[in-house]
């Protein structure tokens, strides 16, 4: 409402008002002939016309002082929440606007709660992945060094092997401790990214020899599209050859025997895309929404046996988003799977 139309309003109110009242002075005041004073009608309407009008005023002024006051109260507690909505189009109906803050205020409460929701129940999975992850090395640590201390030290056919085992378990549990460190620190921003300017192309073929052994054993070709032309990015380079490494080594674990990873640059204008696909196992459609979550496993058994802490694709998302940049992944069960991410060009 418009202070146009609340004054319109007021005066309508004050003249209905005042009408009614000078009415009932009229026919209250009616002599022996059936006649009253018009005179005093008029002063009567006149009287009470003015005095509704003074006090429909004093109250609209009151009332609408206490709206404006809600509503910057409710205003201000509803952008002090995480994840405030959208700042909202004011009209001049201060009502309109108070009702609007109230259901948007109601609505981020919910989302509110609803993401608590989901972090509670994260935070009880990622517990269980953690207890259970660090779980296997130390039981394993405890049976050899139980074995050795029953009399498996004196035995030189088991106690080298079974102290090689129990550092090789030891490995595992750094290894764990090592990438949650890592998340922690990328999520918290105490790992800052130290970007510099270089050839991720040559960085690509580095990873991909040091892979090399791993991929041949199985059959796999390692290639680099556009293998003799540099491709120039602004990243951290240490933090992106992580990345590599675990997209590379993650593609010959699970790749099929005889089958291919290659790598594919793209311009995007200021972004180049880096493409890592292969022809392996793929990915079933169901998996692919949690794939970047802590500990998730698509094969749980297999991913274990072959080593991984179900970390390094969450620790890849936090690096590419530390850059601000995006990943993505496409895959289809028994064709093969795409990784691809994006950096600002060098």
């Amino acid at each position: 409402m418009s202070n146009y139309s609340r004054k319109s309003v007021l005066l309508i109110i004050a003249f209905i008002v005042a009408l009614l009242f000078s009415t009932l002075i009229g026919f209250a005041m009616l002599n022996s002939n059936g006649k009253t004073s018009s005179e005093l009608v008029l002063v009567s309407f006149l009287i009470s016309f003015i005095s509704s009008l003074i006090l429909l005023l004093f109250v609209n002024v009151y009332v609408f002082k206490k709206i404006n006051q809600l509503l910057v109260t409710v205003r201000d507690f509803r952008l002090q929440s995480d994840k405030p909505s959208s700042n909202i189009n004011y009209t001049s109906n201060e009502l309109s606007n108070l009702n609007s803050e109230i259901v948007a205020w109601a609505e981020d409460r919910k989302n509110e709660i609803e993401r608590l929701k989901k972090l509670e129940v994260y935070r009880r999975e990622f517990l269980g992945n953690v207890s259970h992850e660090l779980k296997t090395p130390i039981f394993n640590i405890q049976g050899y060094i139980l074995t050795l201390l029953d009399g498996g030290l004196d035995d030189p056919s088991i106690n080298k092997n079974y102290l090689m085992r129990a550092e090789k378990s030891v490995d595992r549990m750094i290894t764990i401790i090592d990438d949650l460190e890592s998340i922690s620190q990328l999520e918290t921003g105490e790992l800052q990214i130290e970007p510099e300017r270089f050839d991720i192309a040559f960085l690509v073929k580095d990873v991909m020899d040091a892979q090399e052994m791993k991929a041949t054993a199985k059959g796999i070709i390692l290639s680099l599209a556009d293998e003799l032309k540099p491709v120039f990015v602004l990243a951290d380079r240490f933090r992106i050859r992580q990345v590599l490494v675990n997209l590379i080594v993650n593609s010959v674990k699970y790749g099929k025997e005889y089958g291919e990873t290659k790598v594919r640059f793209h311009d995007l204008g200021n972004n180049i895309s880096i493409e890592i696909s292969d022809n392996g196992i793929g990915i079933d459609k169901e998996h692919l929404p949690r794939l970047f979550e802590r500990f998730y496993r698509v094969d749980k058994s297999r991913s274990r046996e072959q080593g991984g802490t179900g970390l390094g694709l969450a620790i890849v998302k936090h690096i590419i988003e530390a850059h601000n940049q995006t990943i993505n992944v496409m895959s289809t069960a028994g064709v093969g799977t795409v990784f691809s991410f994006t950096l600002k060009k060098g």
